[in-house]
């Protein structure tokens, strides 16, 4: 029923925590499906460590956009829920999250609740350097939502040529296809805060944010102009 996908970029030292937290779920998914994009260290041994009860597909490093839509194409579920390979489902996420798109035809993707933490095993000094975990807040992120596979597939894959700003272009690209979007109020997500966050690992890359921003804006004005074209909108 839900396919729980999750994208892994040399992550040995967190992909076991995020894969348990997702495997001892209140309502245990269909499948976990690890997308290994191109690691250099230990991240496919402790991914299959797990043996069966997790499925393992290594890929040519291609960013995290296209190791998420490799997922996405093997997933068999009818749900999708994404996982980042350093961060932890709460252990109910699930559960609350199908209980709203079961009593709700209408809702396609449930949000929630982000908490973030810093990595407990960094040393003092380099910890002290990183910024402060935010307070917990709601975030429409796509590794919060659990969404109908249908109404994704409305939306489209995550674009594999941005490295920064992936979950906020699919978030734009959901907004303009006005998904039926619902956000719990409890925290379902804690999100790890560490020395190599992709943010940080791709800082050089930040520009993007301003392109992915731009192309939402171009498509929303072009959309209003051939609204304003059609004489059926009259």
């Amino acid at each position: 029923m839900i396919s729980v996908v999750m994208p892994a970029f040399n992550a040995e030292k967190y992909v076991a925590e995020a894969i348990e937290s997702a495997l001892v779920q209140t309502l245990a998914p269909a499948e976990v499906i690890v997308v290994d994009d191109g690691s250099t260290d230990g991240t496919g041994a402790a991914v299959r460590a797990f043996g069966d009860s997790v499925r393992y597909e290594r890929q040519e490093r291609a960013g995290n956009g296209a190791a998420r839509n490799r997922g996405v194409e093997l997933a068999r579920g009818d749900y999708l829920a994404f996982l980042d390979a350093d961060d932890r489902f709460l252990r109910d996420k699930l559960e609350r999250q199908l209980g709203v798109l079961s009593r709700d035809p209408a809702v396609e993707v449930v949000f929630g609740h982000v908490r973030e933490f810093i990595s407990p095993e960094l040393d003092p000094e380099l910890a002290a350097r990183l910024r402060r975990p935010a307070p917990e807040a709601p975030w429409a992120a796509p590794n919060l939502m659990l969404i109908r596979k249908t109404s994704f597939e409305r939306v489209g894959p995550f674009s594999p040529e941005l490295k920064v700003g992936v979950t906020v272009d699919w978030y734009a690209r959901a907004l303009e296809a006005e998904l039926n979007m619902f956000m719990l109020p409890e925290v379902v997500l804690e999100r790890r805060l560490h020395s190599d966050n992709n943010g940080l690992r791709e800082r050089d890359s930040r520009a993007q944010y301003l392109h992915v921003l731009k192309a939402s804006l171009d498509r929303r004005r072009a959309k209003a102009a051939r609204a304003s074209d059609d004489p059926s909108q009259d």
